[in-house]
């Protein structure tokens, strides 16, 4: 790659609206019933197969804490610390491997790569019912974080490689809403299996907990790599009619279809890494995610109410379903003014932070829970929004620049499950004045981000 070429790169990867072929002006006409059916194509293909699999990712990640609950932590001789141990270890691995993973990902096969990943780690997560010891479950948690962190960057570069800008909020809607639905229905799931199998042929519930959750998880990444697809030009059941088309509508778009081969991997990474409206980018979302670990405080605040037991995990299941609701809103209505999405971000991390600062005023549960459920309708929205956003900014870098700035923003976005754990300490029950008041301000330093982003990024239109 040339010199010249590299100190423009940063103009190509934001500039305005440049055009990658000229036959996708002449022979592209939008809106035609032809490219109707292969977005429904596309979508049946890519949406069920991506929903399915990032919510049993979601369930295979959390089911440690249900069998926590259900006697592994009495089995396994697991005090409080050896236990956030366990869980820190897997958002170590998980960060860690998300940018090789993704880098990887530009030069390979989705169908091969992703499923293979989901496949591995569901037998990782298998193997887990037979694990003997502590430092058995902390291995077994790190090796599942390296095969995790090919799936989410994965997802997120893959819905980028086949939606125009305008059609990705509620693509990355869909996609979040697994994960809402996993914390709602996550717990109870675990409860069934743990109950209802617990001593079958001699094996303890929460042993039969990851056998069953894995086997599903496997199953499923069997299924998937026969439905998800590749990239535009590769994938196979598309004709070559469809392909073209798909092509021609992502560069009408402006977005790139395949990658710059001058490219080496070294330089791919250093484009990315000095481009600094990515960096805006990250310092966003990891306000998003940082706020989130909010969730770490439901149970404190459900047994607060009075509630324990199953009556606990039902009492949770409003507040992801006001979630589930906002975030479906945000995606659709976003996609109709893609030229605003930074502006809903700051309106909805604004609504997020002023829930925050008056719950440290308030100590009524009733009250908390209140504020509790518009503050998680907010994050999570902005969560999907974010990850579009991103996205559809991100079309203009070659695929493998593109595959590191998703993965970096996700990456560093996750890095707030390390320290989240650590904001809502009971010493400082009831008032968690720390947890609140750190969560105030990261909305605002997100709201900061995304207000910058909004002047400093071409803001497309509706196509």
């Amino acid at each position: 790659m040339s010199n010249a070429a590299k100190d423009n790169m940063d103009e190509v990867e934001f500039g305005e609206h440049k055009s990658f072929d000229a036959r996708a002006t002449n022979d592209y006409v939008p809106g035609t019933d032809a490219e109707k059916k292969l977005v429904r194509k596309i979508d049946l293909h890519l949406l069920p197969t991506m929903w399915l699999m990032y919510l049993l990712s979601y369930v295979d990640r959390t089911n440690v804490g249900n069998a926590k609950v259900a006697g592994m932590a009495t089995d396994l001789h697991l005090d409080s610390n050896r236990y956030s141990i366990a869980l820190v270890v897997f958002f170590v691995s998980y960060v860690v491997f998300e940018i090789p993973s993704n880098m990887l990902l530009a030069r390979t096969r989705p169908t091969i790569l992703l499923p293979t990943a989901m496949f591995l780690w569901s037998c990782m997560t298998i193997a887990m019912a037979w694990v003997p010891n502590y430092a058995g479950l902390v291995g077994f948690r790190f090796v599942i974080g390296v095969f995790e962190s090919a799936f989410a960057p994965g997802m997120m570069m893959l819905l980028s490689s086949w939606y125009k800008k305008a059609e990705q909020s509620k693509r990355f809607a869909v996609y979040i809403s697994a994960a809402i639905l996993s914390g709602a229905f996550g717990g109870l799931l675990g409860g069934a299996i743990t109950d209802g199998l617990d001593g079958v042929h001699g094996i303890a519930g929460w042993r039969w907990l990851f056998i069953v959750e894995g086997a599903a998880s496997a199953g499923w990444a069997i299924i998937a790599a026969f439905i998800l697809p590749d990239f535009p030009a590769t994938t196979r059941w598309l004709n070559a009619e469809e392909r073209e088309l798909a092509i021609l509508r992502l560069e009408a778009d402006h977005a790139r279809t395949e990658d710059n081969s001058s490219y080496s991997h070294l330089q791919a990474l250093k484009s990315c890494v000095l481009t600094w409206r990515v960096w805006l980018f990250v310092v966003g979302y990891m306000a998003i995610v940082g706020s989130s670990t909010l969730s770490y405080f439901y149970p404190t605040l459900v047994n607060g109410l009075g509630y324990t037991a199953h009556m606990a995990q039902y009492m949770t299941i409003p507040i992801y379903a006001a979630a589930f609701v906002c975030n479906a809103i945000t995606g659709y209505f976003c996609d109709r003014i893609p030229q605003w999405r930074a502006v809903i971000l700051v309106c909805w991390m604004s609504v997020a932070m002023i829930c925050s600062i008056v719950t440290c005023a308030v100590y009524n549960f009733q009250a908390r829970y209140a504020l509790l459920v518009i503050m998680a309708s907010g994050l999570w929205a902005s969560n999907g929004l974010a990850l579009s956003y991103a996205s559809s900014s991100f079309v203009y870098m070659p695929a493998e620049v593109k595959a590191i700035a998703l993965a970096l923003v996700n990456a560093m976005g996750n890095l707030a499950q390390i320290y989240g754990a650590y904001l809502f300490p009971s010493d400082d029950a009831p008032k968690y004045l720390m947890g609140f008041g750190v969560i105030s301000g990261l909305c605002f330093t997100g709201m900061a981000a995304y207000l910058a982003l909004h002047f400093v990024v071409p803001r497309p239109k509706r196509s």
